[in-house]
């Protein structure tokens, strides 16, 4: 078995020769004929077989060539200038970089090309006089790398990029960086002479890079504890506006009053230090987009028949592209094979066979005929129909799975984090600390009371405890995402972490994209029976028959002499003297002379019968992940498991002995079937994670307390969810589970440490013992070490179990 010199197949397929090179089709072969033929061929150096195998795309594009249409996707469009940006999803070395960045070298109208690698978008500038836009996406075809153009593309808004946290987090650092240079006079009591004359010049100088600092780096803390207070509730943004609050009026009033020089500086390192951990927590994948909706996955446009009369008699049907959402009710569109119906519909001519899988996860395609409806978000298996418009795509059954409130990104999120749940008695304890200190400092020495209340809440200021989850979280996003699971941000690992129950989608998510495997059972067939079954079936459009032919070793095929095909059922060859029936255990045992008491009806079966006797079967199962049973096993000891499928019962008993006994098996699951069980178990106070990888799944996904898609590209396809996990990953859903427990663990401990560190400060604060100098060691001292010590141990902690 060669290697494709190209794309790196291995196939067992007649090979092309070409220039001493190997290549597995006629895709390949001309892809390094055009690369060569414009002296390309330094892509082949870049990555050792880095190509793209090429798919059929004839008339795909057709739509690109409506100019209406064409301009919708246009981000730019002047004076014959124009500017457009693809997704593609093939970009995946520096190979491919290269080629798409020297487009201009195989045609001379583009411009400039530029690649955005971790979005897999290329954005291309060219002569529209020279090259139109379906021309453009034709060259990209031709050299593997077909852009991925959906209804989305069209209704795409611009969003604005915020940038206010890092101008934040740059103010600060500035800020706190030269109080720091300017304190050092203060901390260390020189008594230098121009140092002396000017210190009050250097203390208003602090009072100046402080001043930003309070107004604006540090706004959203008391923005968020005005607002908690307000709805009644203490979270750690309290104790910490109070903090800075304090800290700057009493360093202003020390400054002011020449008392001496304030905590300008440890105010400074505590802003800097709280943004700098959120700015860690949020860093996470925005090249991801976790909610996508059905026009991520719907054609932009569509072939619309029209006809017009001539002197009263109807013409010959005229096709024209026509933008999806242009469609009304009685147009009439055809879909050809392997297209995606983006309205509900009645099929008015040929034969459909629906593959729904997209929708419901039913993995076998379901047979149509003329008058049958069809539901928007089937995919036509089979030969060219012509369907007549029942609802807008608006309208239609699967745009409506959008309209449920679940999907709401708008609405309250009701989780609690960790760090929430301790600021109301942190907040209570402090103010009850300062209140008590400071009344015994009335009785004791009253000139010392306000210092130790303002001391008091400068000190137990919770920096430390409000950034241990910030970088324990923001860190173990790096280390999921290095491990392929890209969650949507860190509150998610908290939610993880509380899950009790996981619910699993079987088809995409327990079972590869590679539907199934076939295996035949029965008596063998001779050279002449082969070659006449591969006939038979080569004849055939049904889905399952052309599955058949393609994994059917190499065989001479016969001519036949007569072909029948019962639609639904199965179909006849006849050659010579020879007759075969393929089809379902109904049709082909209806005329057999076997017996059929040991035979299973099975829905994924296909008999075969020769000369009406019957020889075997190809029985068609799904083909799980490696590891599927270790996986499940290993989560049955701490969570409730159970799989939601909307496939049939045909391999319910298959699962029953491959799953733990515990396992609950539901299948003919509607999408809303899905959502409302995973509401059900909500209800009774189930913390619920859905693993699933279909549209039909994303209502359940929505629904749940974590949603995780499984996807075998995850550029591709993300439906609305909280974390996207590569599907080669696996295999370490356990382990990622245990790593969100661990980093709760990590979490508590770093409160501990800070708890300390608090319980040292109150002893310097209630004495009113407490200095600039002794605050200005204390409190980034305990920063910088909760910082790195959750740092350290989530980073070992995601390197042992990951």
């Amino acid at each position: 078995m060669e290697v494709c010199f190209h794309c790196g197949d291995h196939c067992d397929k007649v090979l092309i020769n070409h220039q001493q090179k190997t290549f597995c089709c006629h895709g390949c072969k001309t892809v390094f004929d055009i690369l060569n033929d414009n002296d390309l061929t330094f892509y082949y150096d870049l990555e050792q077989t880095p190509g793209i195998t090429p798919k059929r795309f004839e008339g795909k594009f057709d739509f690109l060539e409506n100019e209406a249409i064409a301009n919708k996707l246009l981000s730019f469009n002047e004076q014959d200038i124009q500017v457009v940006q693809f997704t593609i999803p093939s970009i995946h070395c520096s190979s491919c970089i290269w080629i798409l960045e020297n487009l201009n070298k195989l045609n001379s109208a583009v411009k400039t090309t530029q690649v955005n690698f971790p979005k897999k978008t290329l954005r291309i500038t060219f002569n529209s006089q020279e090259i139109n836009l379906y021309n453009l996406v034709q060259l990209l075809c031709r050299i593997g790398y077909e852009p991925m153009i959906s209804l989305e593309d069209s209704d795409k808004k611009k969003t604005a990029i915020d940038r206010s946290l890092i101008y934040k987090l740059g103010v600060a650092g500035f800020a706190f960086g030269n109080i720091m240079f300017l304190s050092f006079p203060e901390y260390f009591e020189v008594n230098e002479f121009w140092l002396e004359r000017y210190k009050h010049v250097f203390r208003w100088l602090m009072f100046v890079f402080a001043l930003p600092v309070v107004v604006y780096s540090a706004q959203d803390y008391f923005i968020s504890a005005f607002k908690g207070l307000r709805s009644k509730i203490l979270n750690i943004d309290v104790p910490i506006a109070i903090g800075i609050a304090v800290l700057f009026i009493r360093s202003t009033i020390e400054v002011y009053m020449d008392w001496g020089t304030g905590f300008f500086d440890s105010m400074a390192g505590l802003v800097f230090f709280l943004l700098l951990g959120k700015f860690f927590q949020q860093k996470t994948y925005s090249f991801l987009s976790f909610e996508r909706d059905y026009k991520s996955y719907f054609p932009i446009a569509v072939t619309k028949l029209s006809s017009t009369k001539i002197n009263g008699h109807p013409s010959i049907k005229k096709e024209e592209q026509t933008h999806v959402n242009e469609l009304n009710k009685g147009d009439r569109i055809l879909i050809r094979n392997g297209e995606l119906i983006p309205v509900d519909a009645i099929l008015t001519k040929g034969t459909a066979y629906i593959d729904y899988s997209f929708v419901t996860g039913e993995a076998v395609p379901i047979f149509k005929k003329s008058g049958d409806q069809i539901f928007a978000g089937g995919r036509q298996e089979g030969s060219v129909i012509e369907l007549e418009v029942i609802n807008s795509v608006k309208q239609s059954y699967l745009t409506q799975l959008w309209s449920n409130k679940v999907f709401d990104s708008n609405r309250q999120n009701t989780f609690q984090t960790l760090t929430d749940k301790i600021s109301k008695h942190f907040t209570i304890t402090i103010l009850s600390i300062a209140l008590v200190t400071t009344i015994f400092w009335l009785f004791y020495d009253p000139s010392l009371a306000l210092n130790v209340f303002t001391a008091v809440l400068i000190v137990a200021c919770p920096c430390a405890i409000a950034l241990a989850a910030p970088f324990t979280l923001g860190n173990l996003l790096r280390i999921y995402g290095r491990n392929k699971l890209y969650l949507k941000n860190s509150e998610v690992i908290e939610q993880m972490a509380q899950i009790d129950t996981i619910v699993f989608d079987k088809t995409g998510t327990l079972t590869t994209n590679e539907k199934s495997t076939i295996s035949y059972t029965g008596d063998g067939l001779n050279t002449k029976e082969s070659s006449l079954l591969k006939a038979t079936l080569q004849a055939s459009n049904h889905p399952l028959s052309r599955t058949l032919y393609t994994i059917l070793k190499e065989n001479d095929i016969c001519t036949l002499d007569d072909f029948e095909e019962e639609i639904g059922k199965g179909i006849v060859g006849k050659w010579e003297d020879r007759k075969v029936k393929i089809g379902s255990h109904d049709f082909v045992m209806a005329t057999s002379n076997s017996s059929t008491d040991v035979l299973e009806k099975e829905n994924t079966s296909v008999y075969i019968s020769v000369d009406d006797a019957y020889r075997g079967k190809f029985i068609l199962t799904n083909e799980y992940r490696s590891g599927i049973e270790d996986v499940f096993n290993a989560l049955s000891q701490d969570y409730q498991l159970i799989i939601l499928s909307g496939d049939n019962e045909g391999e319910k008993e298959y699962l029953s002995r491959l799953l733990p006994p515990n396992t609950q098996l539901l299948f003919d699951q509607k999408p809303e079937d899905k959502l409302h069980f995973i509401k059900s178990l909500q209800e009774e106070n189930k913390n619920v994670m859905m693993v699933g990888d279909g549209l039909n799944d994303s209502g359940a996904l929505a629904q749940s307390d974590v949603g995780i898609a499984i996807s075998e590209n995850i550029n591709v396809f993300s439906p609305a969810c909280d974390g996207i996990l590569d599907a080669e990953r696996f295999k370490s859903l356990v382990n990622m589970m245990r790593l969100s427990k661990k980093g709760i663990q990590i979490i508590k401990y770093a409160f501990i440490f800070s708890l300390l560190y608090n319980l040292i400060g109150l002893g310097f604060a209630v004495t009113g013992y407490l200095t600039p100098i002794v605050a200005a060691i204390l409190m980034p001292l305990s920063s910088i070490s909760i910082v790195i010590f959750v740092t350290l141990t989530s980073h070992y902690q995601g390197n042992k179990l990951l």
